[in-house]
Order: C-alpha cells, then sequence, then structure tokens
C-alpha cells in the first residue's frame, strides 16, 4: 500500500477505531490530524523532524524528580495555561487559576498558623496571610492550604542542597479560615533556562524571567481543587511572564513595615519585613460544572 498525503493522514486516524476508550479515539485521531496539518504548513524537513525528536529526548533526559523540563516546555508553549483555563471555568467571585509550576514537592511539613517557613531561606521576612473562603464569601474550615516559593536569590529549595525544606509548608485553616505562615518576600527569577527549554527561548528571542509570586494550593471536601499564585505588584516582569500565567485579580500589594515594630504571631522583626493579606476564594464542585 503506497500511502501518501491525505491518505497517510486518514490511514493513521482510522489506526485508532478500535480504541475500547471512546475518548482515546478522540484525542490520538485529533493530535494526528493537527499534526500531520503542522507538519504540511510549515514542509517539514528531515533535518528538522529529527532536530525535534533530539530536543523532546533531551527533554526527557533532564527531567528529575525534582525537575520536570516537560512541564516547563508546556509553560513556556502557553499549553498549560490554556489547560488551566479549559478546565477551571469557575464563578466570577472565585480566585482563578493559573499554573502548576514545575517546583511542587508531596509531603511538605506541617505548619501552625503564623509558623515561619523560610526556614532559613535568604530574604526579607514576608507574613503571608488571609482566608479561605466560599464564593458567598463565608469562611472555609479545615482547607488544606499548601505553599510554596522562591527565595530572594531566586532558587527554590529542591534546586538547592539543603538539609531540609524552605519556604514550603502545608497548614490547615482554622474556624474562621485563616491561614498565616512567615516566608521571606519573593522576587523575580528566570526559569531553569540551562536545559532544551531555555535554548528554545534563546532561540525565539524570548526571556526566562517570571515574577514575584507565591504558589497556593487548596483544597476542600465539596470545593474545586484551586492551584494559584499571588503576584506582588510593581513587578517589572507582570506583563512579560515567561510562561504567560498572570492575571489581573491575582496581583495584589506587598507592604513594608519598618524593623522593631511589633508583627502578629509574636514577632518583632530586627529588620524592615514585608506583609500580604489576600484571601483564597474556591467554587464547589457543582459551581465549577455550571
Amino acid at each position: 500500500m503506497d500511502l501518501q498525503g491525505d491518505d497517510l493522514t486518514t490511514a493513521v486516524v482510522a489506526s485508532f477505531d478500535g480504541s475500547a476508550n471512546p475518548r482515546t479515539r478522540t484525542l490520538m485521531s485529533a493530535l494526528v490530524r493537527h499534526l500531520h496539518a503542522f507538519a504540511r504548513e510549515v514542509d517539514l524537513t528531515e533535518d528538522e523532524y529529527f532536530t525535534a525528536i533530539d530536543f523532546l529526548t533531551r527533554t526527557g533526559q533532564i527531567s528529575t524528580g525534582t525537575r520536570q523540563e516537560f512541564v516547563l516546555l508546556a509553560d513556556v508553549l502557553g499549553l498549560s495555561m490554556l489547560t488551566v483555563g479549559l478546565g477551571n471555568r469557575k464563578p466570577a467571585a472565585a480566585t482563578q487559576s493559573t499554573v502548576f509550576g514545575p517546583f511542587f514537592v508531596e509531603g511538605s511539613p506541617e505548619a501552625q498558623l503564623g509558623d515561619d517557613i523560610a526556614n532559613g531561606a535568604p530574604g526579607q521576612p514576608c507574613l503571608v496571610s488571609g482566608r479561605v473562603l466560599n464564593i458567598k464569601g463565608e469562611p472555609i474550615a479545615g482547607a488544606l492550604v499548601e505553599t510554596w516559593q522562591a527565595d530572594e536569590e531566586g532558587f527554590y529549595d529542591v534546586q538547592k542542597d539543603l538539609d531540609g525544606p524552605q519556604n514550603r509548608a502545608h497548614q490547615t485553616t482554622d474556624a474562621d479560615g485563616n491561614y498565616a505562615f512567615w516566608a521571606v518576600k519573593p522576587v523575580a527569577y528566570p526559569i531553569p533556562d540551562d536545559g532544551p527549554v531555555g535554548e528554545l527561548l534563546r532561540a525565539g528571542g524570548r526571556g526566562p524571567m517570571r515574577p514575584a509570586h507565591i504558589h497556593f494550593m487548596v483544597t476542600a471536601p465539596g470545593y474545586a481543587r484551586l492551584i494559584t499564585h499571588v503576584f506582588a505588584a510593581g513587578d517589572e516582569y507582570l506583563r512579560n511572564d515567561a510562561v504567560f500565567g498572570v492575571k489581573d485579580s491575582l496581583i495584589t500589594d506587598f507592604t513594608e513595615h519598618p524593623a522593631g515594630d511589633q508583627a502578629p504571631y509574636g514577632k518583632t522583626p530586627d529588620r524592615p519585613y514585608y506583609s500580604v493579606n489576600y484571601d483564597l476564594v474556591l467554587a464547589t464542585t457543582e459551581e465549577t460544572q455550571q
């Protein structure tokens, strides 16, 4: 059989007709059609094809348990944010979702309200607090709040040779829906660009920078999971995020306080510190499906 052009595409699509899973048939049929259409549109050469295969091979080879280069690739291509939008059609009152990022780690330390989770990380102290609410403004007690962020050098703990986690923890909201912890003020930083994704950015004339932010993942029974960031107002990279993750509703002020001021949770920092207060609003699973 001499399959070429449209006949080849038709045959490959038809080869998935025997799948027992209808969704698999849908996904693979569409993937084949669009992949073949891409190759035709750009008149893909064999050299370019093998360059792409090498790129994907190296993307897999550099990935580890603490670095997911494929997630990073999806991020810089905007696929992560596109998928976030498709999968998080929530009421307008709910906190908007954004990219998960490659640096989440299961099993973070448990923190009580007001605990210091910086654990020696470099940076200016920052009190992060707020409430977890439903879209009616009512507190959600017992919500699990997981958080992680980079230090003032722009590194996450998993990127460094450390004895324990830094700026990473989980805690449970109290009866009033409160969460609160001390970390460090986040700063803008470059995504890892020493691998294939960095090569892609440089080839495209793009930069690797992300604006300063704190990661949150919030879950509670009966509510849709929230994965989001809180971004620092005034950051120079808010309109040029390498992974397209910024949403205006997620930008908020970090307030500076002088050293020696009595701070919440029994602290009196001996140097200037910051605070940020941001409520995280969850939608129920039913509200998300509407």
